[in-house]
C-alpha cells in the first residue's frame, strides 16, 4: 500500500497534533520519504479513509482505537519513537 498522507489528531487538533506533525515531517524526511501528505486536526475527523497512517499521543489512543494503521506515542516529542514506529509502520504496509 503507497502511503499518501498521514493525519496527527489531538483533542482539538491545534496543540499537540501540530508538534506532531512537525516532528513527523522531520522524520520522514529523514527516513527519505516524499509526497506524503502530513496534516493535523481533531480526533474527530480520524475516520477511516481520511488518512493511510494516524498518528496520536497515548492518552488518545481510545479514540482512534477502532482505525487501521495507527501510531500511538508514548512521548509524543520523541523523534526517535516516531520513526522507531514509523519504519514499523512502513514495513507492515510494504513499503
Amino acid at each position: 500500500m503507497a502511503v499518501s498522507k498521514i493525519m496527527c489528531c489531538c483533542g482539538s487538533g491545534i496543540g499537540s497534533s501540530l508538534m506532531i506533525r512537525l516532528n513527523v515531517e522531520k522524520v520522514l524526511k529523514k527516513m527519505g520519504k516524499t509526497g506524503i501528505e502530513v496534516v493535523h486536526s481533531t480526533t474527530s475527523d480520524a475516520q477511516p479513509g481520511a488518512a493511510d497512517i494516524f498518528v496520536v499521543g497515548g492518552d488518545l489512543a481510545d479514540f482512534v482505537e477502532k482505525l487501521p494503521h495507527k501510531i500511538v506515542l508514548h512521548n509524543i516529542m520523541s523523534a526517535q519513537e516516531l520513526e522507531e514506529k514509523l519504519t514499523a509502520m512502513f514495513a507492515e504496509l510494504g513499503e
